[in-house]
């Protein structure tokens, strides 16, 4: 984030901007396939059972380890070769986790991770059960087991629409930098479309709305004259603004309502575009995900691009392969340059939500005190007021962090953005809600 303290664009509107994208630097060139190494590290996160033990051999597909306390979420290899144990390093998310260590083969030999499966003759309760044991996540970075959703959508009372749901698939990828939703969205129409229906079918819903942004009107022509023979799937347009691809923001954004918890107060479901397509190759397929597109860019690489990669390959390994370094101080960000987390080395692996590793030029930052002008609260999406949890952090005030609802902060680094003072706010706040989780749990 600290690249973009002096990037800043004109106010657009309330709590919405839009940013310098620097999309141009991969948006339009080929993706790039990337070999793993030696040795994958596949993430354990939360897993409760390792399936595949220490000598065993692996194929692409074989299910390897499984999550099943509050959620199902089976974990699939993605190389063949043999399981030499686990290693706990740091992750994506910035802290540390257990990685099933595979030494890859360089074989690629692949078994089906299940039966694939034809929507068209599946019963809802059996594509909902499908996506739980195919271990379907969310794909645009939060990683949240898709299947949940739909588990939970039918008898759904709404506010907007009481006799059906309505699908919102999220291709809108506000976030600069980061192209990865946007070229597998125009690599995959097909199986961008099979996943939405399947997905309508999921849920018993009504109809899909595909949100994307107005300015890919290349892409919205080809996705309208995809959908021109299928009437219960519409295709709508929206500003180029940060951060609508935040649920809330799309949400507001497309049916002019606001719920409170979940969109399915509001009878919808989002999903985001890759996870549709990743359902789909499940479906077709027979097998989880075990690779992932993921954009690499900022003004710290040399050949910012797309690749597509197998889950569990170190970020330093892929540098190599796509030509290394343009700055010798540079920040390395799991995630994009807003909303991610930037990691101490390039040395973690990717992940089945990964979509974008950023790569800015580290610069000195001379921050001042708060000026007190607001313009956090101003562009805050959550309507929440950074400045005070900011203030409240320092003096390490539980109850009044509580009470300015620092919880409801989705961490989009607008705050930050937009500070004249250049305070690090959104990374305070974030601190914050670590204090009120800390004390909740107490």
């Amino acid at each position: 984030m600290k690249g973009w303290v002096n990037r800043m664009s004109i106010f657009i509107g309330p709590m919405m901007k839009h940013l310098n994208g620097h999309k141009e630097l991969t948006n339009h060139s080929e993706v790039v396939d990337i070999k793993a190494g030696a040795l994958v590290y596949i993430p354990l996160m939360n897993c409760t059972e390792i399936i595949a033990k220490p000598g065993e051999q692996v194929k692409v597909g074989t299910m390897i380890a499984k999550r099943s306390d509050h959620f199902i979420v089976p974990i699939f290899s993605s190389v063949s070769g043999t399981v030499r144990g686990v290693e706990h390093m740091v992750h994506a998310g910035g802290g540390t986790a257990d990685h099933l260590v595979i030494e890859n083969d360089g074989k690629f030999e692949y078994e089906k991770s299940f039966e694939p499966g034809n929507y068209e003759e599946m019963t809802r309760d059996e594509l909902v059960t499908f996506m739980m044991n195919a271990g379907i996540v969310g794909c645009g970075g939060a990683g949240f087991p898709a299947y949940i959703k739909y588990k939970f959508a039918k008898g759904v009372d709404t506010k907007y629409m009481k006799d059906a749901l309505t699908i919102l698939i999220n291709a809108v990828e506000c976030e600069p930098y980061i192209t990865a939703d946007y070229r597998n969205t125009e690599d995959n129409l097909d199986l961008l479309l099979l996943g939405v229906k399947a997905f309508i079918k999921a849920a018993s819903a009504k109809d899909a709305i595909i949100a994307i942004k107005e300015t890919k009107k290349e892409l919205i022509e080809k996705l309208q004259l995809r959908v021109k023979d299928e009437p219960n799937i519409k295709i709508r347009p929206v500003p180029d603004m940060y951060p609508m691809g935040w649920e809330r923001t799309l949400v507001f954004e497309v049916f002019k309502e606001r719920y409170d918890k979940l969109p399915g107060e509001l009878g919808v479901v989002v999903n985001n575009a890759t996870t549709a397509i990743a359902f789909a190759e499940a479906l077709t397929k027979g097998t989880g995900i075990v690779m992932k597109t993921v954009t690499f860019s900022g003004d710290a690489i040399k050949n910012p691009v797309n690749v597509r990669v197998p889950v569990g390959v170190k970020v330093s390994e892929i540098m190599e392969q796509i030509g290394g370094y343009s700055k010798e101080d540079a920040i390395v960000i799991a995630g994009g340059p807003m909303m991610g987390k930037a990691i101490k080395s390039d040395e973690f692996a990717i992940t089945a939500s990964s979509n974008a590793i950023t790569i800015l030029e580290a610069k000195p930052i001379d921050t001042i005190p708060c000026l007190r002008c607001g313009k956090c609260n101003d562009a805050c999406p959550a309507g929440i007021l950074p400045v005070r949890i900011n203030n409240a952090e320092k003096v390490g005030n539980v109850a009044l962090i509580q009470k300015l609802r620092a919880d409801q902060c989705i961490e989009c680094g607008m705050c930050t953005y937009v500070c004249p003072s250049k305070i690090e706010v959104t990374e305070n706040v974030r601190k914050a809600k670590k204090l009120l989780m800390a004390a909740t749990k107490k």
